[in-house]
């Protein structure tokens, strides 16, 4: 069971603080069973969820060290551009990324994203409106995951990640992250 104050991921909201565990006053409600109050860190709202709920994934923000080995792998990832037949199973294989809440999976998809993007840009066209939603999304949540991991105020993980990286590869500006 989360503390009051941890900050968890809460399925594709993004990182939110437990700000308490309570039973609610609700008429037609189970007055014994628990719920977690979240509060998200980037966005308005409170959110009320069931504790022994499994419908929506929650998991505990990664920690620093795992998001600063997140942003030493960048380099070495080789991401390529997803096409698909139709705009809807596109979407469906973005939103099933989104849905695993993974730092890994959501950098992958951010940069896969990025490459269809310089594609477009190459022909001097523009990213779909799919990929457009899909890759700022991703980034939301990524950004917002490491903001909380490392410490940092969420404007200034995407300097932040340029910075390491442009350490690690001199020179190199293909990640999307360091643009």
């Amino acid at each position: 069971m989360y503390q009051t104050g941890e900050l968890v991921v809460y399925g594709t909201t993004g990182v939110c603080r437990v700000e308490g565990v309570t039973c609610p006053e609700m008429p037609g409600e189970d007055r014994s069973r628990r719920y977690y109050l979240l509060k998200p860190l980037h966005q308005d709202g409170i959110i009320y969820t069931p504790a022994d709920s499994g419908k929506v994934p929650m998991r505990p923000v990664i920690s620093a060290r795992e998001a600063e080995a997140l942003i030493d792998l960048i380099p070495t990832i080789q991401a390529e551009a997803v096409y698909s037949p139709t705009l809807q199973a596109l979407a469906q294989h973005y939103q099933s990324v989104l849905r695993t809440s993974d730092c890994a999976d959501l950098l992958r998809l951010t940069m896969s994203i990025y490459c269809k993007q310089q594609a477009a840009q190459a022909k001097k066209k523009r990213l779909g409106m799919v990929d457009e939603r899909y890759m700022k999304q991703a980034e939301r949540l990524l950004y917002g995951e490491l903001s909380a991991a490392l410490g940092i105020p969420l404007e200034a993980v995407q300097p932040y990640i340029a910075r390491r990286v442009a350490g690690a590869s001199a020179g190199s500006a293909r990640e999307p992250l360091a643009q």
